[in-house]
């Protein structure tokens, strides 16, 4: 990155309001946990269709396609993920996540309502968009309000929501699909009101950060749009053709040449824009100048791509292959959730007692690794000991892994950077759980046309649903099984390179503890010192709050401990 464009984007940081407000226990204890339901709730929401998704194919007439009820949610939740750090940075915390609670809580009603397969799809896609949101904004308050000595424990309990969620949505959701009364739209019927009571409750019990006096289209002129429309074209343009070449097309077709080759020039002018366009870039390239920080970035693009494909295609692989009800398969995912849960939450207080990650996120990535191998010998006859045995060592990987990965990250990046580090370690995990669901999806279309033998190929009309076997002969059915139980083993051995890569990186992550400060070269720590000490001085009377005279003294120096400092090391001793 040029100098001069480096230091206006600097500048443009250094003016943004600083939004740290670390509150006293007992109200933080309130507002976290109603931040905390709310991110349970999402979490349900966005993994909880997985085992409807057959009886939603069926009800919809939508058996070639249901795999887009997963894949626009997590489209839609990679394309704004990214924004909502800076959207956040400019607007405020507490607006933008409440207009995320109120946006699920829309998009869930439009989903209990759809009448047919697309309005279900744009009903999932808002969802997305506010699933990334409610996400991401929950951890950069709890970035802000809890400081980052302390964070580990707080982002593990956080951690342990998305495992509890990932429990409860199954479970929910296969319970309402089995009813007759209900079906799967009562899933939604119930979610969205939940969404509008914790909105509710966040309006009253989170505290509001005071921002910077402006007019609304001056705060709008900052936003990095044409990073966001370049983005928006690269990554959908990307996308359908991975989800659909192949079965919806021909992969040497014009159209899916086409989009390809406008995805890739969309790519490079984002980076572009990036880089040298964008007054308030939502990925600054800075970011990507220390060496831990590019790797843990890759890291969660690749074990995005393993989780969601985990939760989705298991249940499918109980369904079709071991001919459980979804019910069962939600039951069936629990030791990998429970496992995730209890792990996520001793990894946060692991970290937050000894001040270290390093091991933590190795002993993660060792077991994920070694638990997606054992997926891999998964078949019709396995005993289900294996799954259960399999799930449980992966769920330890994953509560080792995903909040661990975040602490780590902000302890290798300046304060400054905070929101949009979180928003683009969520973009990149969200970008390769959908990429993950593609892909995943197409390698188990093909491979089932591949199992499937040519007299048996015209009885199966999803990929998804196992045919009624009732009117087949035993080997018919036999071979029919045998077929999804391939195509099932082919999704999960692609997962364990992917998470063999991941384990292979942990090498260039170096621990640095929790209390070690950030050494800028001088011409990029002055820029980044931002408003001298007066200006500090005025910044925090008109926030509310007081500037210590060792704040003062040292201009551009992080008010929490154990942050990274942008201006003297030597400052301060954290």
């Amino acid at each position: 990155m040029s100098t001069s464009t480096s230091e206006k984007q600097a500048k443009n940081e250094a003016l943004l309001q600083d939004q740290t407000n670390l509150l006293p226990r007992k109200q933080l204890l309130i507002v976290f946990s109603t931040m905390a339901s709310a991110f349970l709730v999402a979490y349900a929401d966005q993994n909880g269709i997985a085992v409807a998704l057959p009886t939603m194919a069926e009800d919809l007439n939508a058996a070639d396609t249901i795999a887009w009820a997963g894949t626009s949610s997590m489209i839609a939740n990679t394309l704004f993920q990214v924004l909502y750090g800076r959207l956040s940075d400019i607007f405020g915390r507490k607006i933008i996540y409440l207009s995320a609670v109120a946006l699920l809580a829309i998009g869930d009603i439009l989903c209990a309502t759809a009448v047919n397969a697309p309005m279900l799809y744009v009903a999932r896609g808002l969802a997305g968009i506010a699933i990334g949101g409610v996400n991401s904004l929950t951890m950069m308050i709890v970035s802000d309000i809890v400081s980052l000595q302390e964070r580990g424990r707080y982002q593990g309990i956080i951690g342990s929501c998305i495992g509890l969620g990932n429990t409860i949505g199954p479970f929910l959701s296969a319970g309402f699909t089995q009813s007759s009364k209900t079906s799967w739209r009562g899933f939604f019927f119930l979610l969205s009101p939940l969404m509008l009571c914790s909105g509710v409750a966040s309006f009253f019990l989170l505290p509001s950060t005071p921002m910077a006096k402006g007019q609304g289209l001056q705060k709008a002129r900052l936003v990095d749009w044409w990073g966001l429309l370049t983005g928006t074209v690269a990554i959908v343009l990307f996308l359908i053709p991975v989800s659909g070449g192949g079965s919806y097309f021909q992969w040497n077709s014009p159209l899916v040449i086409s989009m390809l080759s406008i995805a890739g020039v969309a790519t490079v002018a984002f980076l572009l824009v990036e880089w040298k366009v964008s007054k308030l870039p939502m990925v600054p390239m800075r970011m990507f100048k220390t060496p831990a920080v590019a790797v843990i970035l890759l890291q969660n693009f690749l074990f995005g791509y393993v989780y969601y494909s985990e939760l989705y295609y298991l249940p499918i692989y109980f369904q079709n292959v071991r001919r459980v009800s979804p019910i069962v398969s939600a039951a069936l995912l629990t030791p990998l959730v429970v496992a995730q849960m209890i792990f996520s939450v001793g990894s946060g207080f692991y970290i937050t007692r000894f001040s270290r990650y390093g091991e933590v996120i190795w002993s993660g990535f060792t077991c994920w690794t070694l638990g997606a191998g054992l997926l891999c010998i998964l078949g019709q006859g396995t005993n289900l000991a294996v799954p259960v045995i399999a799930q449980m060592i992966i769920g330890v990987g994953v509560g080792n892994v995903f909040q661990p990965c975040l602490i780590a990250l902000q302890a290798h990046s300046p304060k400054a950077l905070r929101a949009v580090v979180i928003s683009n370690r969520n973009f990149l995990r969200a970008l390769g759980g959908a990429v993950g669901l593609a892909c995943s999806s197409q390698l188990l279309q093909s491979s089932l046309r591949r199992a499937l033998p040519e007299e048996l190929r015209h009885l199966v009309a999803s990929s998804y649903k196992l045919p009624d076997l009732g009117s087949l002969s035993s080997s018919q059915a036999t071979q029919l099984e045998s077929a999804y139980a391939q195509a099932s083993h082919d999704v999960f051995i692609s997962m364990v390179p992917i998470m063999g890569l991941c384990l292979v990186l942990c090498v260039f992550i170096k621990d640095r503890g929790l209390s070690t400060k950030e050494v800028k070269p001088a011409s990029e720590a002055a820029e980044a010192a931002g408003p001298g000490p007066a200006d500090q001085e005025a910044q925090g009377q008109d926030s509310g709050k007081d500037v210590s005279p060792s704040d003062t003294a040292s201009a551009g120096a992080d008010s929490e401990k154990g942050e990274p400092t942008p201006v003297k090391p030597a400052s301060r001793t954290g």
